[in-house]
């Protein structure tokens, strides 16, 4: 029961952070609240919490040798995907910070890689990545030039 509060609460702590960086992301609370790391803290401890939950001599065993059956079958239970999910939360975010951070720091638009990168990680990378280039390449943009605009 403790694990799917906290498997709704982490979905639910994550998106004002998601909100913040995508639609305010020059409003000095937005640089205040993602210049720090005590967002991940509240994240951190739910997943250690739902680590140390999942784990059986059973699992342990199936994830110091894993294979994507044992995986599969280890994801079937509740535990383990709640786990799982909030580890892909964890580091969506970060990987999201470390995009809006870059953003603000080089000028980069960088609104629809956020928003790529809350609902699938690496394609929000992927395409800051992109945009980083095109943009330095392209527009000549770097060093907060047009942040204020970007954003």
């Amino acid at each position: 029961m403790l694990i799917e509060y906290l498997y709704n609460g982490a979905n639910l702590y994550a998106l004002p952070f998601w909100t913040l960086m995508v639609l305010l992301p020059n409003w000095p609370l937005t640089r205040r609240v993602m210049a720090s790391y005590l967002p991940f803290v509240p994240l951190a401890l739910a997943y250690i919490y739902c680590f140390a939950a999942s784990l059986d001599p059973d699992s342990a065993a199936a994830f110091a040798n894993p294979t994507l059956g044992t995986l599969a079958g280890l994801f079937a239970d509740e535990r383990v995907m709640a786990t799982g999910w909030i580890h892909f939360i964890v580091m969506d975010l970060f990987v999201g910070r470390w995009i809006y951070l870059q953003g603000q720091e080089k000028g980069i638009f960088t609104r629809h890689s956020l928003a790529l990168c809350l609902f699938a990680g690496p394609i929000g990378l992927l395409s800051h990545l992109t945009t980083q280039q095109l943009q330095e390449r392209w527009l000549g943009l770097s060093k907060r030039e047009g942040s204020e605009v970007l954003g």
